[in-house]
């Protein structure tokens, strides 16, 4: 992982693989590695998270939930409280609860996640162009 603090170090870019990651540091001054160590290990754990994400298949579609779109929000607190804003392909998907346990109990495993909270939203509504590029490929939408 490579790390780049910009010149007034407000702005912490992170570059891992094809994706960057910005984070603001309120303050954030020299000699405050003890932010960057906790910047660090927060990333850590959210890729980690991504990872499980990416095991999570919808039964009927040969996609994880991930790349679906489904996903909508990630927010990890301090305490290790990992909420997760979904979605479903349509609003009667009969494997809506199978998707959020698998969801739950494969967080769940990521070291530093205490708890996980699937919520199921439907706003915005999901459509095929939620979904990745590789998803898309999968799928033969491309």
């Amino acid at each position: 992982m490579q790390v780049y603090v910009t010149k007034n170090v407000k702005y912490l870019q992170i570059c891992k693989k094809s994706r960057i990651f910005v984070a603001y540091f309120c303050g954030a001054r020299r000699g405050k590695a003890s932010r960057l160590r906790h910047m660090n290990e927060f990333l850590e754990t959210e890729e980690k998270v991504l990872q499980m994400l990416r095991t999570v298949f919808d039964p009927e579609i040969p996609v994880n939930v991930y790349d679906l779109g489904l996903i909508y929000r990630i927010d990890i607190s301090d305490e290790g409280v990992c909420t997760i804003d979904m979605t479903l392909t349509a609003p009667s998907c009969p494997a809506a609860d199978f998707l959020m346990e698998d969801i739950r109990q494969k967080v769940a495993t990521v070291d530093g996640i205490n708890e996980v909270k699937v919520n199921l939203v439907f706003e915005p509504e999901w459509t095929k162009d939620m979904m990745s590029e590789e998803a898309k490929l999968e799928l033969g939408f491309l």
